[in-house]
């Protein structure tokens, strides 16, 4: 018999992965300012919010291309100055999220330890910064399972909420990527194996 969660597994991708992350209850009944996570972290919204506007304007970038080279040329220059000061302000807030810590992620859900049990039901602010771009990422997520273990700690799976079709489409980019160099890492690893 198919579970929800073998029809799951097989709709999305997963890896495993090290991702600075903080996990925030949804609490219902505040005013729209303080509900608002851009209000709670403004950089930190900021961060988000360049990343999806340069995975947004990518096809824009390849279509320029197309038509002019040199153009091109100069905006992915700037282009590459934007990701550096990104990186920069990248840094300055990864203190306030914490170190990175193993997660299992899909562009549908998130997996991860958490130091008390959650209400299966309840609703999450997640921010997420994906290594080692510190990608920032913000998402409302559902806890769909929290399951005690070994460590004292809770194991809790969540599904998100209201994504965007493109964080959806960042994280799914990201989440093949990962894979990529996963594969990439075994492949160079079989092959020093063999010559050994």
């Amino acid at each position: 018999m198919q579970t929800t969660d073998d029809a799951e597994r097989r709709e999305y991708y997963r890896i495993s992965d090290r991702v600075a992350l903080e996990i925030t209850p949804y609490e219902t009944g505040l005013t729209p300012s303080a509900d608002s996570a851009s209000q709670q972290a403004p950089l930190f919204a900021m961060l988000c919010e360049l990343h999806l506007s340069d995975f947004e304007s990518q096809h824009l970038l390849r279509q320029v291309g197309e038509g002019n080279r040199a153009l091109a040329a100069f905006l992915r220059a700037q282009n590459k100055r934007i990701d550096l000061l990104t990186q920069v302000m990248a840094q300055s807030i990864l203190g306030s999220i914490g170190a990175p810590q193993p997660v299992v992620m899909s562009e549908a859900g998130l997996e991860f330890s958490y130091p008390r049990p959650l209400a299966v039901g309840s609703t999450l602010d997640v921010k997420m910064a994906l290594m080692p771009q510190a990608l920032g990422v913000m998402l409302r997520a559902r806890v769909v399972r929290c399951d005690s273990n070994a460590e004292g700690t809770f194991d809790v799976g969540t599904e998100f909420e209201n994504a965007t079709d493109a964080q959806r489409q960042l994280l799914a980019r990201y989440v093949l990527q990962h894979q990529a160099a996963e594969r990439r890492k075994l492949n160079e690893t079989q092959a020093l194996q063999a010559l050994s």
